[in-house]
């Protein structure tokens, strides 16, 4: 749900990308894709998305997968969520994503991310794989070093490139140097189509996005904003403990603050929720944006908010059983210990999902009766498929629930009218201000484990970084 806080709603500046002068350029690459598979994303391009096979974006599940996402009393539902199987036309390879909306048009660009989003990182994949082989090729034929002029495939753009080091590339698997370029890619190309989208005002509004792809026992992980992907495995003795696979990414780290300031904006939290700390524009108490990566949100973009996502790997064992991903509507009530406790005494795989948010809903009741329940929005994936496919093969008796019927209109909906000016957040106090559209989670859940980001090479560095505009 919302993460801002505003003065007012907001329309484009004059001059903005979002103006009417401003119209979208559409490019059509004369090359064609080479490689051993027919190229699935020309496919998919003229395949309308709700009839791709093993694609799911609705409350249900698979043998592999349970997703649900509920309306919280705030509004519109800004939360979106996708898993798809079979992804790039891989059969091992599963692709999962949830993304939570924030500011007037959050719904918009949540369901636009989901449904884009997936689509680039396939296509760039594709590219990266092809261009590898060839590189191996001539490098097999080759003698001596090539130049930058020789390999351009493999360089990225200044704005998004980070560097991998040696050690790094000794560390990781070559699939994981792979989709991290083909990340850092769709990424990027994803917030540039959103800066100029002709129907959806993406100035003061945006989206989280935390998303993985899995393949084989390969886990590459995705991640902006503050949705959150744990991880259910089981000690030595088989006690089943909660591991984060990724960081809420706020402006309360200190290199997240530090890349903020060098741009010229503030970091601040208000007097009434001193652990919330915002992004706030270098002369104006607008928006107050409580995460300090997002797509979207173009009126901080100059002044340190990026989308470039948090890429790390994890190496599936026998002992992990499944992998939560979910927005704070859940994580601001239960802890990862709780979250995957409930998944595991969920009645059944197909209902787990439900079963977690039906319980992060009651949690709300309890610890903030006087607060507006957050949207939430849950995709558990279940690593251990044989247990998988003897509990998942009874669907959800209500897959289409009146939240589906809710998403199902909403994707028709005129983008001319907002969702909901007016949006109160994650409020502590049970108060809600006039002004203000979105609380954000002050991140403190999840992180008392000794097991947190065990094995994952997460860095904060301000020199990875770099703005995208």
């Amino acid at each position: 749900m919302g993460s801002c806080l505003s003065a007012e709603s907001r329309s484009p500046l004059p001059g903005s990308p979002l103006s009417p002068a401003v119209g979208v350029r559409k490019r059509k690459s004369s090359k064609k894709r080479f490689g051993s598979r027919n190229s699935s994303f020309e496919y998919r391009r003229d395949e309308p998305l709700h009839r791709i096979p093993g694609r799911m974006f609705l409350n249900g599940s698979s043998e592999v997968a349970s997703m649900f996402t509920q309306q919280g009393k705030k509004g519109t539902n800004q939360d979106a969520m996708i898993v798809w199987e079979n992804f790039g036309s891989r059969t091992d390879t599963i692709f999962c994503g949830v993304f939570d909306g924030h500011g007037p048009y959050g719904h918009m660009v949540a369901k636009r991310v989901r449904d884009s989003l997936p689509l680039k990182l396939s296509a760039h994949w594709e590219v990266n794989i092809t261009s590898e082989d060839v590189l191996k090729e001539i490098s097999l034929n080759t003698a001596g070093s090539m130049n930058s002029e020789d390999t351009p495939f493999i360089s990225v753009d200044d704005e998004s490139r980070v560097s991998i080091d040696l050690e790094e590339a000794d560390k990781h698997p070559e699939i994981f140097q792979t989709l991290k370029e083909s990340f850092l890619k769709a990424f990027r190309v994803m917030d540039r189509e959103l800066r100029v989208h002709p129907s959806i005002n993406c100035f003061c509004s945006g989206t989280t996005a935390v998303t993985l792809v899995k393949q084989g026992w390969d886990l590459v992980i995705g991640n902006v904003g503050d949705s959150r992907a744990v991880l259910g495995t089981r000690e030595n003795d088989d006690s089943l403990i909660a591991v984060q696979l990724t960081v809420d990414l706020k402006p309360n780290l200190p290199a997240e603050a530090e890349r903020i300031r060098k741009c010229k904006g503030r970091v601040f939290a208000l007097q009434d929720e001193p652990e919330v700390a915002r992004v706030w524009l270098p002369n104006n108490d607008s928006p107050g944006l409580a995460m300090a990566r997002a797509f979207g949100d173009f009126c901080l973009k100059d002044y340190g908010l990026i989308s470039v996502p948090d890429i790390s790997y994890w190496r599936i064992t026998e002992k992990d059983e499944f992998i939560v991903l979910a927005t704070d509507g859940i994580w601001d009530v239960l802890s990862n210990k709780e979250v995957v406790d409930i998944v595991a005494s969920a009645p059944a795989h197909a209902s787990a999902a439900r079963y977690l948010v039906e319980s992060a809903v009651r949690a709300w009741r309890c610890k903030y009766p006087t607060s507006k329940i957050d949207d939430c929005a849950v995709v558990c994936l279940f690593l251990d498929t044989n247990r998988a496919c003897t509990a998942s093969n009874s669907k959800l008796n209500d897959q289409l629930t009146s939240v589906d019927q809710v998403e199902s209109c909403s994707e028709k909906e005129d983008p001319s009218g907002p969702a909901a000016l007016d949006r109160s957040g994650t409020v502590r106090n049970g108060l809600c201000q006039e002004k203000k559209i979105k609380h954000g989670n002050d991140g403190k859940e999840g992180r008392k484990g000794k097991r947190f980001n065990r094995d994952i090479n997460v860095k904060f560095e301000p020199e990875r970084w770099t703005r995208l505009y």
